[in-house]
């Protein structure tokens, strides 16, 4: 294989594709494919609500939806280095919002602004999470351009929870996706309805990607999601709370027991940036907007949803935090130590 050529990787300035910040790259952004790539590097599920939406005096560039936890995400971008501008209208943001979370992208970070987004990622309580992205732009030979999105600045170990979504942000009346995934839940509830299972469809739905229904157990749920960017569907164990991460490495030690229950294999989600674990199975390569297939994804959904509330009811209403049993290791494999946390020395 010497003699096979490879391409040369050539740096491309952001202006020669996007001339204009709010007319150019805006706009690229907020387009579900690239909004997925930018989601991908920090970590989240994100559904656009909206560009250029009020906040306060400001607009933010973008406004999104974190799928996951249903919280506010304000992405704010310059094709530029950072400048005071950017950063006061963030911190505008984050003062009048009970909780958010502000992805701030550039074409360069100064050393002061990354310094000043770990400050306020260390000082700030659990409602509120920053992160700073620079965004390149690379091409091999002629082919067309494609951005690449480095993370400078996180959350510290961003296992932090958000708390309820920012009340003060108005809605002004539903978008066309917004409507589908309320009348997406609407009929998955019908359908929970004729099954006359232990899931029942009598929860209200929102104009939200998921719906979730009790399983009899705080910080448990068993959930529906629609997530078009990924063209799939999820049903889920949702587990949350300050002990989830014990609770999903008592869980995943029965993992054999709990797939031969229910007669389909999980995945198991300990999503290790996040507080909170899933348990989950997934449905994919589906459009969750056509209509025309919604009886045989809610058919699924109703069915999967019922065999998990069936198979873990009862062991979840059974699990004390109790993490320091002999033999018990978490979601990596690692012993419990007597502080309830994995022990990598084994």
């Amino acid at each position: 294989m010497t003699g096979t050529s490879l391409g040369r990787l050539q740096r491309v300035e952001l202006r020669e594709i996007w001339a204009s910040e709010p007319a150019d790259f805006t706009p690229w952004l907020a387009r579900e494919e690239n909004l997925s790539v930018l989601a991908e590097a920090v970590g989240l599920e994100l559904e656009l609500e909206a560009q250029e939406r009020a906040v306060g005096p400001f607009r933010a560039d973008i406004l999104c939806k974190d799928i996951g936890t249903g919280d506010w995400v304000l992405v704010e971008n310059q094709l530029e280095r950072t400048d005071h501008t950017h950063l006061g209208q963030l911190l505008t943001y984050a003062s009048g919002l009970e909780a958010v979370t502000i992805v701030w992208v550039a074409g360069r970070f100064t050393e002061e602004h990354r310094s000043t987004l770990d400050w306020l990622n260390k000082i700030t309580d659990e409602r509120f999470r920053f992160f700073g992205l620079e965004v390149e732009l690379w091409r091999i030979g002629a082919s067309p351009a494609a951005p690449k999105f480095n993370v400078v600045s996180k959350p510290n170990n961003w296992s932090r929870a958000v708390a309820e979504a920012a009340r003060n942000i108005d809605d002004v009346g539903l978008s066309e996706v917004r409507a589908s995934q309320l009348a997406y839940f609407q009929a998955l509830n019908t359908v929970l309805e004729g099954k006359q299972g232990p899931v029942r469809g009598n929860r209200k739905p929102l104009p939200q990607a998921w719906i979730e229904y009790p399983i009899g157990r705080t910080n448990f749920k068993v959930a529906a999601a629609m997530l078009r960017p990924s063209r799939c569907i999820r049903a889920e164990l949702y587990i949350a709370g300050v002990d989830a991460k014990g609770f999903f490495a008592r869980l995943i030690n029965d993992r054999r027991s709990l797939e031969s229950e229910l007669g389909f294999p999980l995945e198991w989600e300990e999503l290790p940036e996040r507080r909170d674990c899933r348990i989950c199975v997934y449905l994919r390569d589906l459009d969750p907007l056509d209509r025309g297939d919604w009886p045989r994804q809610h058919e699924w959904l109703a069915e999967h949803l019922n065999s998990l509330h069936r198979v873990f009811r009862e062991r979840v209403r059974s699990l004390t935090p109790d993490f320091t049993r002999t033999g018990v290791r978490d979601a990596l494999g690692y012993p419990v130590n007597e502080e309830g946390v994995g022990d990598d020395t084994a």
